[in-house]
């Protein structure tokens, strides 16, 4: 069981989001917002909010420019991880995603699970590594954004995670380039 270590100083870190979708709008974005308030409630900074609509290369193009932003430590989308034809979150980050972490999709179904039984299966929530930055791809519902936020990222992004969290692995996940 994950607890919080009070020998450790807490991290703050910025994190960019992306919400995908091709009809919401700043004043409609429930799941942008949602995460947004859990990422400063939990003493993190929202770099910046975009909304981008479902084309995958567009996607693509904004996560390299953050993973190329030094300022930005994490990046987290909510929307187009589902099935249908204009869901295309994944393929976008596996157009440049150097490293997938598949536990996190793993264990996000995992949890979903338990509250909206096999419907979980449509979600293709999924992170990765690009240029040392961690990217989350969250599915477009509030409560899937809470679910992976409360249950999953608020302990991996918080340095006094015990045993271990992402943060803590930060300053090594470029030494293969030294």
């Amino acid at each position: 069981m994950s607890k919080i270590d009070g020998d450790r100083a807490f991290l703050p870190l910025n994190i960019a989001i992306i919400t995908v979708s091709d009809t919401r709008t700043f004043e409609n974005d429930k799941s942008g917002d949602t995460l947004a308030a859990r990422i400063e409630s939990a003493g993190h900074k929202v770099y910046e909010r975009l909304i981008l609509k479902d084309e995958a290369e567009d996607i693509a193009a904004q996560l390299k420019v953050w993973a190329d932003n030094p300022d930005v430590d994490v990046v987290i989308t909510t929307g187009g991880t589902g099935v249908t034809g204009r869901d295309v979150t994944p393929e976008a980050f596996r157009m440049v995603i150097e490293k997938e972490i598949p536990g996190f999709g793993e264990v996000f179904r995992w949890i979903s699970y338990q509250k909206i039984k096999t419907s979980t299966i449509q979600s293709r929530a999924m992170a990765g590594l690009l240029n040392a930055t961690y990217m989350f791809a969250l599915p477009g519902s509030s409560g899937a954004v809470k679910d992976a936020w409360d249950d999953i990222l608020v302990h991996q992004l918080d340095a006094r995670t015990h045993p271990c969290n992402f943060v803590e692995l930060m300053p090594r996940l470029n030494e293969h380039l030294k």
